[in-house]
C-alpha cells in the first residue's frame, strides 16, 4: 500500500507541475480504474494532492498558512518577499503563488474525485462504496475550505460569490463562481452521501463515516444550523471510536504517530521517508528551529500567550517553547518584560536585594511587586507617574529583530522528527467545542458549560460552576470562543471563528504586521480582505471569473 501511495504521489506532483495555471485536467482514467486495485490507487492519488509534498506545496500546507497567518495567535519577526507575508499583514496579493497553489491543487483534487465518482458504480461491494464515499468526502472538504478562503462567511449572505462549482471531469467544463450558499449546499450533500456510503472501519489517515460526521458538525456550525451541529457532534462522540488524550498526554498530541492517536478523527498523514526532505519547507519550519531544522521566524503572539498565562497549569502552554538566553556560564538570566504603548517588547534584567526583586531602567531602580488574580500571580512595577505597569517575571530570551522567540511546537515533532507533522482535519476535542458553541447559541448555557469544562479539565485548569465565575463582562459564547481559541490554536480555525461570529480580529501586539504606514491594528468582519483575492493566474485563463473586491 505504501508503495502504491508513493507512486501515485510522484504522478500527482508531475501532473501538478504541468497544470499549475489551469487545474481542470483529469488525473484518473478509465484504464487506471480498470486494473486490479485501480479504484483504491486513484483515490490515494486524490489524498496525495490534498496532502501536499515535502517542499511545502499542496492544498493542506497552503491552507494552514492562509488560515493561520492572518489570525491573532501568530507574530512574524521580520519581513519577507514570500507571499505568505501579504496574507499575514492583510495586504493580500492577487499574484500570490501560495494562494494560486492552494486553488490549483484544490481543483486538481476535485476533478480527481469527480472522475472517480463518474467511473464507479455504487452497490458493487462494501469496499467500493467506501472508496466512493471517501471521494465524496474529499470533494466536500476541499470545497468547504475553498469557499471559506475565497468567499465571505456564510452568515453574511448566501448570495455572495463563492468559488466555481465543478462537478464533472470534463476539461472544457469551465463554471463561473457559484454562490456561497450553493457551495455550502453541495458540501452538505456530499458529506451526507459520504456518510451513507462509508461503512469500512479505517485508520484516521483515511476518510470514514465518523470523519464525514465530524466535518458536518463544523459545516452546520458555520451555517448556524445549531441543532444539526449538535446532532452530528453527538454522533462522533457517541460512536465510541475516539477518546480525548489524558492531561499528561495532551502536550504530546502532535508527537504521537497519527495511527496511534485516539483523539484524531482524520488527518493527512505525512511520512518521514517521502514527505519530509530536510524539514525546512514543512509548515512547522517557520514556527521553530528544532535541532538545526527550521527557520523559526514566526512566534506565538503576546496576545495569545497572555490568554494562556491566565492559568499557569494549562498544559497547552507546553506547545510553546520559549528560547531563553544564557550568560557566559550557561545560566539563565532573570528578567522582566512587558509590551509598551508602541507594541514593542521591553526586557530588563533583574537583581535580588534582600527578599525583593528589582530592575534598573534609565538610572532608576524599580521594585517588582506582585498580587494574586485567581490562579495567576501578576507582577508589576510602579512607574514614575504612579501607574502600575504589569510585567512578566521570567528570564531573558533570544530575540530576532527585537522579537523574543516563542517557538510554536504544535506543527512539529511527530515521531520525534523535528519538523514532521500530519495536518489534522478533525479531532474529538473539536466535537465538544462545536457542540458547546451550538448550545451557547441556542441559549442552553448549562450544556455548553459542561462541554467547556470537559476541555478545561483535560487541559489541567479550573472549571466554571456557573456564569458568576466568568471574567467580568463575558458571556457563555465569549467563554466558548475563548476556549476554542486556546484548544484549536494552529489548526486552521481561528481566522474563520472570529469573522463568522462577527467579531473583530485584534492585532494590537508586537509583530511585523504593524510595519508600514497603514497597518491593520484591527480587522472588522465586513472588510474586503477578510477573504483572499481570486488568483490572477486563474482569471487570466478564465476571464469570466469575477475578482473579489
Amino acid at each position: 500500500m505504501k508503495t502504491i501511495f508513493k507512486l501515485l504521489f510522484i504522478t500527482v506532483i508531475l501532473v501538478s507541475c504541468e497544470v499549475e495555471r489551469f487545474p481542470y485536467d483529469s488525473i484518473a482514467s478509465e484504464e487506471l480504474l480498470s486494473g486490479e486495485g485501480g479504484i483504491e490507487a486513484a483515490t490515494l492519488g486524490n489524498y496525495a494532492i490534498l496532502k501536499g509534498d515535502a517542499d511545502g506545496n499542496g492544498f493542506a500546507p497552503q491552507f494552514h498558512r492562509i488560515a493561520e497567518y492572518p489570525g491573532d495567535n501568530v507574530a512574524l519577526s521580520g519581513t519577507t518577499t514570500d507571499a505568505l507575508f501579504y496574507s499575514y499583514n492583510y495586504n493580500n496579493l492577487a499574484t500570490s503563488g501560495r494562494v494560486n497553489n492552494f486553488w490549483t491543487s484544490g481543483y486538481q483534487a476535485i476533478v480527481g474525485c469527480n472522475k472517480m465518482i463518474e467511473l464507479t458504480t455504487e452497490g458493487e461491494s462494501e469496499e467500493t462504496d467506501q472508496l466512493i464515499g471517501e471521494n465524496y468526502y474529499l470533494r466536500a472538504y476541499t470545497y468547504f475550505q475553498l469557499v471559506n478562503v475565497f468567499g465571505r462567511p456564510y452568515n453574511q449572505g448566501r448570495d455572495n460569490l463563492g468559488v466555481p462549482l465543478k462537478l464533472t471531469s470534463l476539461i472544457d467544463d469551465l463554471p463561473d463562481r457559484a454562490s456561497v450558499g450553493e457551495i455550502y449546499d453541495q458540501v452538505v450533500s456530499d458529506l451526507l452521501k459520504a456518510e451513507s456510503l462509508m461503512t469500512v472501519k479505517k485508520s484516521n489517515s483515511y476518510a470514514t463515516k465518523e470523519a464525514a460526521q465530524a466535518l458536518l458538525s463544523r459545516v452546520y456550525l458555520y451555517m448556524e444550523e445549531n441543532q444539526e451541529a449538535i446532532d452530528y457532534s453527538n454522533k462522533v462522540i457517541d460512536s465510541g471510536r475516539y477518546s480525548l488524550l489524558s492531561t499528561d498526554e495532551l502536550p504530546n498530541y502532535t508527537r504521537i504517530n497519527p495511527d496511534d492517536n485516539s483523539e484524531t478523527i482524520f488527518c493527512f498523514k505525512f511520512l518521514e521517508e517521502s514527505d519530509y526532505n530536510h524539514g525546512y519547507y514543512t509548515v512547522g519550519s517557520l514556527y521553530a528551529n528544532i535541532l538545526g531544522s527550521g527557520w523559526g521566524e514566526m512566534y506565538a503572539s503576546n496576545d495569545f500567550l497572555d490568554l494562556l498565562r491566565k492559568n499557569p497549569t494549562d498544559k497547552r502552554l507546553e506547545f510553546i517553547d520559549p528560547q531563553y538566553s544564557t550568560d557566559a556560564n550557561g545560566n539563565l538570566i532573570p528578567a522582566v518584560y512587558w509590551v509598551n504603548d508602541n507594541y514593542q517588547y521591553v526586557f530588563r534584567q533583574t537583581f535580588e536585594q534582600g527578599n525583593e526583586t528589582y530592575f534598573t531602567d534609565n538610572g532608576n531602580d524599580y521594585l517588582v511587586s506582585s498580587e494574586e488574580n485567581g490562579p495567576q500571580t501578576l507582577y508589576y512595577f510602579t512607574t514614575i507617574a504612579g501607574d502600575k505597569q504589569y510585567v512578566i517575571k521570567d528570564f531573558d530570551m533570544v530575540k530576532r529583530n527585537g522579537y523574543p522567540k516563542f517557538f510554536i511546537l504544535k506543527c512539529s515533532l511527530q515521531d520525534d522528527v523535528p519538523q514532521l507533522w500530519s495536518p489534522v482535519v478533525s479531532r474529538l476535542a473539536e466535537m465538544y467545542l462545536n457542540r458547546a458553541e451550538a448550545y451557547a447559541k441556542l441559549n442552553q448555557a448549562g450544556n455548553a458549560l459542561n462541554d467547556i469544562n470537559t476541555i478545561r479539565t483535560r487541559a489541567g485548569i479550573t472549571t466554571y460552576n456557573d456564569a458568576s465565575e466568568f471574567p467580568e463582562g463575558m458571556t457563555i459564547l465569549d467563554i466558548v470562543l475563548q476556549e476554542r481559541r486556546m484548544e484549536l490554536a494552529y489548526e486552521g480555525h481561528r481566522k474563520f471563528d472570529v469573522f463568522r461570529n462577527g467579531r473583530t480580529m485584534n492585532r494590537r501586539y508586537p509583530g511585523t504586521h504593524l510595519n508600514g504606514n497603514n497597518p491593520y491594528y484591527e480587522i472588522q468582519p465586513s472588510e474586503d480582505r477578510v477573504i483572499e483575492y481570486i488568483p490572477e493566474a486563474q482569471i487570466n485563463v478564465q476571464p469570466s471569473l469575477i475578482q473579489n473586491d
